[in-house]
């Protein structure tokens, strides 16, 4: 969830002045600190970069050999150590050459260095070998602020395949700058939760995950994707004199529509499928608002039956999604199998006989 910002993002000389005298200056110090850090970021990047350009630069006049490398950067290392202290041992200018191999033309550098992350950020970005992969890594660790724990937990969880794997858009790009913002471009499937700290048998424990969801709500809507806020949880909507519950309710300001989460500890069935339908028809006709989009509905399940999911209505609404909510850190073999699956539940929505298939790769 993206963290609240200061009003205005550049220190000028043209910043109002409110009735508020110690406001206006925190503000003229916290934007000031920020534009220091964010120049700094800026420069040290971009010199970084060009040390490993001119490295690459240099290897590729001597041998090709492995060995010849390292005696440079060994070299290189030795007599910048002794000028400018600690800071450029080889792991360092390592770094700068795999930061320059994975941007390596200007103008891929330029779009970089418009992020405003810092190091820490980038060297965990660029260790990441699909080049989508990485646009999609230096856009949202900018625009969510992501730490660099948070950046790292994104990554070691495979965030973006997991986008791509919502995307009915046939390249997958998980480019929101040249797609319309839809739900598959924001929600994650599978859901990865580990911070729910639930390694036991959650049959019939609806209640029980939802209670960690709720204490872990921060880190819940950050993981269902972007732009979530909490509404309520077991939600009432009075339906000709019956009380129905809907498990969490969130409104999402990008989508600009309220999303319906029903929570599954048993296999997910086509009656539940259904009834999440009829909840996100009773929701639009009774609280959705004028601007607002259609309802949505997640049906967060433990347990998934892919042949109830192809045969229900969800094939054929797109403002109905079954995610698979995995509440511990999967390896990577269990994340690529369940990222296969929701691929095939989005070709469903597709009608295309050609299924999206993101394959994993080294982080």
């Amino acid at each position: 969830m993206k963290r609240q910002q200061t009003q205005l993002a550049e220190i000028t000389t043209a910043m109002p002045m409110t009735r508020d005298c110690v406001s206006d200056i925190r503000n003229i110090i916290v934007l000031a600190r920020r534009s220091v850090v964010r120049h700094i970021n800026t420069t040290m990047a971009l010199a970084y970069w060009l040390i490993g350009r001119r490295i690459v630069v240099e290897e590729q006049k001597g041998s090709k050999r492995a060995a010849y490398g390292e005696r440079l950067l060994e070299r290189i290392s030795r007599e910048l150590s002794s000028e400018f202290g600690n800071g450029f041992g080889e792991p360092h200018l390592r770094n700068c050459r795999l930061f320059y191999k994975a941007y390596p033309t200007e103008a891929e550098i330029r779009y970089t260095l418009c992020i405003k992350l810092s190091w820490s950020h980038h060297r965990l970005i660029m260790r990441v070998p699909e080049p989508k992969a990485r646009r999609y890594y230096l856009k949202e660790a900018e625009s969510q602020e992501w730490s660099v724990r948070e950046l790292q937990r994104e990554i070691r969880t495979f965030a973006y395949e997991r986008v791509v794997a919502n995307q009915i858009e046939p390249d997958g790009t998980a480019d929101n700058e040249r797609h319309e913002l839809t739900p598959e471009t924001l929600l994650k499937d599978p859901c990865v939760a580990e911070f729910l700290n639930l390694r036991e048998n959650l049959r019939g424990k609806e209640k029980k995950v939802e209670k960690r969801i709720i204490d872990h709500i921060e880190k819940f809507m950050l993981e269902l994707g972007k732009g979530f806020a909490l509404v309520g949880r077991q939600f009432r909507i009075p339906v000709d004199g019956v009380n129905k519950y809907i498990d969490l309710v969130f409104y999402n300001y990008i989508l600009r529509c309220f999303v319906l989460v029903d929570l599954k500890t048993a296999k997910l069935t086509s009656r539940d499928i259904g009834q999440m339908d009829a909840y996100r028809r009773m929701f639009d006709t009774l609280k959705r608002q004028e601007g607002d989009a259609q309802t949505i509905g997640i049906l967060l399940g433990t347990e998934i039956d892919e042949p109830e999911v192809k045969y229900s209505i969800m094939a054929e609404c797109e403002r109905i999604f079954a995610t698979k909510l995995m509440p511990f850190l999967p390896t990577k073999a269990e994340l690529q199998c369940e990222i296969e699956r929701s691929c095939r539940r989005t070709n469903l929505k597709k009608r295309s006989d050609k299924p999206t298939k993101p394959v994993i790769g080294r982080s």
